[in-house]
């Protein structure tokens, strides 16, 4: 099992990780974050509405499914935002530099590191 601030330093020895996060899905409020590169507290605050957005959208449809990853690609980053299945009301939040990140290998690294995530 893994801490806050071990789980955030596995994600950065990722190829291109520049920076990450736990984030308090209900509040906004970072409950972890490592590296540099992103105004860490804008950023959890505004993907908690990211994802409280799809949730809502998920349940109008009827939906009965689970949230594993959300990508948002930028044009020189990329943007994990992963719902811990591990710890309910958390997500991990990762930004990679997309010159040098390897994508599959960022969304595995943080798909493990969830399962071990422990706080």
């Amino acid at each position: 099992m893994a801490s806050i601030k071990q789980t955030l330093e596995d994600i950065l020895t990722l190829d291109g990780a520049m920076c990450a996060a736990v984030v308090d899905a209900g509040s906004g409020m970072i409950l972890g974050a490592e590296g540099s590169g992103v105004d860490m507290e804008v950023a959890a605050a505004g993907n908690t509405e990211v994802v409280r957005a799809k949730l809502k959208t998920m349940r109008a449809l009827g939906l009965n499914d689970v949230i594993e990853d959300m990508l948002i690609t930028l044009g020189k980053q990329y943007h994990i935002i992963r719902p811990s299945a591990s710890k309910e009301g958390v997500f991990l939040y990762v930004v990679l530099d997309k010159q040098r990140a390897n994508l599959a290998l960022a969304r595995r690294k943080t798909q493990d590191v969830d399962k071990l995530m422990d706080f």
